[in-house]
């Protein structure tokens, strides 16, 4: 029989953006879908009789959950306790705190030691027993540069040379548990980073820190005897490699627009018995997720108003459960008269969950009008994503002013880390 795995990943639960407080469940309307979504994730799980679970980080929107949102994380983490299938949690990003002296959410689970369930907050190499015999797991979880940042020799270089030792660091530790593998028990290579090769999406506006890329043969993936590895951080499905297989198993559902037409799931592993190399399948399954849908047309009518409610009744299909954003173009005359409350009035009369935002483009003006949440208000870099994507800029420019405003924007956060520490040394 062969060795069957569940993994997923980056469920970031928490995230509020486009949805609305539900006050008798004391939380957004957007926190449910993303727990509707895992709720699949565990319900395959235990139906299909898994031999262990996988999870590849950035469990939470950020590393200090409300009380409820840890409640409601923990329940479905007792469901495969319950079901007895082993499960590994892996910190990412998302779940790291700033100050590496504080625990991380996952942290709980390890000290209350319950069976069958590991967390991985450093890199290590884990032996989870199942019933299909030992799997072997090199852990490797997100490791924040700053770690580096109390050697005054190595924060005195350069930016490039500072994160080439830190890739260095991290690839030796990686190095070091892929040799103590046995080539007789199937290995899993347990990873929340970035591959070079992966494919960014819109969690670049979500991440926390800066963001280093490594590659298989830095790692030493391809000289070890791994027949899987199961990534994390990166928001689309991808494969970045066929021998061993090399995946992402993408967020399990949509943060926002930059997710929309990406189709969220999860992989379920075979792992044929045998000495290495052993033959290993997979498939990608889809989950149903909260749709993003943009409606986008040109009000040419001398009475726009009428014409945007005659476009929507038609394509009401088209954004009916969704979260949906509208973006008309006209002249500003038209949009003079364009009563944006009615429009969302309308939308929601209509069947959409929720409305993002009703752009109004003119010919004469560059700068549309854009609802901006209290949640964006305070993520510079989602700010600067927004701005660039406004801008409608050219790929190389738009990526070299992303490039050079993250920079600015990870250099402050590290000096208010290092102020930050300076002061509780006092």
């Amino acid at each position: 029989m062969p060795l069957r795995l569940l993994h997923f990943a980056d469920l970031h639960l928490g995230v509020e953006t486009h949805g609305q407080f539900r006050p008798e469940l004391g939380y957004s309307s957007r926190v449910q879908d993303f727990l509707d979504a895992l709720d699949q994730v565990i319900d395959t799980a235990i139906t299909e009789h898994v031999d262990a679970v996988l999870f590849a980080g950035d469990a939470f929107k950020n590393a200090e959950p409300s009380p409820t949102l840890q409640r409601y994380f923990a329940a479905r983490i007792q469901r495969l306790l319950a079901a007895a299938i082993p499960t590994v949690l892996l910190v990412g990003n998302h779940d790291r705190p700033r100050s590496p002296s504080r625990s991380t959410p996952m942290d709980i689970y390890a000290a209350l030691q319950l069976p069958g369930i590991r967390v991985a907050s450093r890199p290590d190499l884990l032996t989870v027993p199942t019933q299909h015999g030992p799997l072997q797991i090199v852990a490797l979880p997100w490791m924040p540069m700053r770690q580096l940042l109390a050697d005054d020799e190595l924060r005195a270089l350069p930016e490039h040379e500072f994160e080439r030792h830190f890739r260095e660091m991290i690839s030796a530790q990686a190095q070091a548990l892929l040799a103590a593998l046995d080539p007789t028990y199937p290995a899993i290579f347990l990873a929340h980073l970035t591959i070079e090769g992966g494919r960014f999406g819109s969690e670049r506006s979500v991440l926390l820190g800066s963001d280093p890329l490594f590659a298989l043969d830095e790692l030493g993936i391809d000289r070890a005897p791994i027949d899987y590895v199961a990534l994390g951080h990166l928001h689309s499905f991808q494969i970045i490699h066929q021998q061993p297989p090399v995946i992402y198993a993408g967020s399990i559902e949509r943060i926002d627009f930059g997710e929309e037409r990406e189709e969220k799931g999860f992989v379920i592993v075979s792992i044929e018995p045998g000495v290495y190399p052993r033959q290993v399948t997979w498939q990608f399954r889809p989950l149903r997720t909260r749709a993003m849908s943009t409606v986008r047309f040109e009000v040419t009518s001398e009475s726009p108003m009428e014409q945007i409610r005659s476009v929507l009744e038609r394509r009401a299909d088209q954004f009916r459960n969704a979260i949906v954003r509208l973006i008309v173009t006209t002249s500003p005359e038209r949009a003079a008269v364009i009563r944006a409350h009615e429009i969302r009035r309308w939308l929601l009369e209509l069947g959409a969950t929720y409305v993002a935002g009703i752009t109004i483009e003119t010919e004469r003006s560059a700068r549309p009008r854009i609802d901006i949440s209290h949640e964006t208000r305070n993520d510079p870099v989602g700010l600067l994503e927004r701005w660039v994507r406004l801008r409608q800029l050219s790929d190389d420019f738009a990526s070299a002013v992303l490039s050079r405003g993250r920079e600015i924007i990870e250099r402050v956060d590290a000096s208010e880390f290092l102020k930050e520490k300076a002061a509780d040394q006092r």
